[in-house]
């Protein structure tokens, strides 16, 4: 293939990075940025395709899941966030375990990872997510829980006045299976004071993660990018990402999200083109060398661009869904759900082989 022969790489200038890429090794802040600047994004989408193909050949993975927000109250007020309502505001809702339980049960397919989360309430105790994780397990044991963000867990903790390893022992017996990757937005201090200033610390969002893991919970992670961050702070946070993997070991799915501008309160100027979606995907993949999966969210990208992330080092499609309402309030575009036959078309169609899994990557 002409894009990659050597010299292509050395006339973008990527000729040192193509070579570590090639033997393994790790990418340092400076190469990120070098990815970032280079003019060619097809340069940049090919390295981390070699990468993607190295790990998992031509397959793309689905999931056969169900997405469950259980409130929308949440005490933070984001500016970003177009979901959140305050307590007593009209819209708000919080749903009760039976309630959660009928909107699974009337899912199209049993979902083999159940995926619950939502606001942070001012005054759901932890009971009421015993009872909901209990609940659900009972219906459907089999299925992974994949619930509660890292600052819902924190939150969690603040109202019961414990620590959040024991809100995570508690809900692991429970239930809980995995934590989602929601929450990390993104790292830099500056950026968090502008858009979460009531949120968790990257560092708290960190330890929770490492916490989890080393309860034996596996986790995702996620960055939300495009909206006043820079190239250098979607480094910053890659980076810690990986360094958090190193210690801990517990990361199986990495999410780049991009940020939706249609309904948010927080003005941007230089709105995400479509390539700096992709070549932000593909730096990541790149970066990421000790995570092992690159999810195409479709739910945020849009069904097409998240085929095309499958090109730019991408080797998951996430699944059925159903009901999305985080991503649709903010101004997504894309169907609340896909049905099997769907994304099994979509992913042959990039010329991928459809390969269905679980919520820990165990092909089915």
């Amino acid at each position: 293939m002409q894009i990659l022969r050597s010299d292509f790489f050395e006339n973008m200038g990527l000729a040192d990075i193509r070579a570590k890429v090639e033997n393994g090794e790790r990418l340092s802040h400076d190469d990120g940025m070098r990815l970032f600047d280079c003019p060619e994004p097809l340069a940049v989408g090919a390295l981390a395709q070699r990468v993607r193909t190295r790990l998992h050949g031509d397959k793309a993975f689905y999931v056969i899941n169900r997405h469950i927000n259980y409130t929308n109250i949440c005490v933070n007020g984001c500016t970003f966030c177009a979901y959140q309502r305050e307590d007593g505001q009209p819209g708000g809702f919080v749903l009760s375990p039976d309630e959660v339980l009928a909107r699974i049960d009337a899912a199209p397919l049993p979902p083999r990872e159940i995926h619950i989360v939502g606001g942070c309430h001012p005054t759901l105790g932890l009971d009421y997510f015993e009872t909901l994780l209990h609940t659900v397990h009972q219906r459907l044991p089999e299925a992974v829980l994949k619930c509660f963000t890292a600052v819902e867990i924190a939150h969690f903790a603040r109202l019961e006045n414990t620590t959040t390893r024991q809100v995570l022992e508690r809900l692991k017996a429970a239930g809980l299976g995995m934590l989602p990757g929601g929450g990390a937005e993104i790292f830099a201090p500056a950026v968090r004071q502008r858009i979460c200033p009531r949120k968790s610390t990257a560092e708290e969002w960190l330890a929770v993660h490492e916490e989890a893991h080393a309860l034996g919970i596996k986790t995702n992670c996620t960055m939300l990018f495009g909206h006043v961050e820079s190239r250098a702070d979607r480094i910053d946070h890659l980076i810690r990402l990986r360094e958090s993997q190193d210690r801990s070991q517990g990361y199986t799915c990495f999410i780049p999200l991009p940020f939706l501008t249609e309904n948010s309160q927080l003005a941007i100027n230089n709105p995400l083109t479509g390539l700096e979606e992709l070549r932000t995907i593909a730096v990541s993949r790149l970066m990421l060398d000790n995570i092992p999966h690159i999810k195409a969210y479709w739910v945020m990208l849009g069904v097409k661009q998240a085929q095309a992330a499958l090109k730019f080092g991408a080797d998951d499609f996430d699944g059925t869904v159903v009901e999305e309402k985080i991503g649709h309030e903010a101004g997504a575009t894309s169907e609340q759900g896909l049905t099997r036959a769907e994304l099994e078309a979509m992913i042959q169609g990039c010329g991928c082989t459809p390969t269905e899994r679980d919520a820990h990557f165990n092909e089915i």
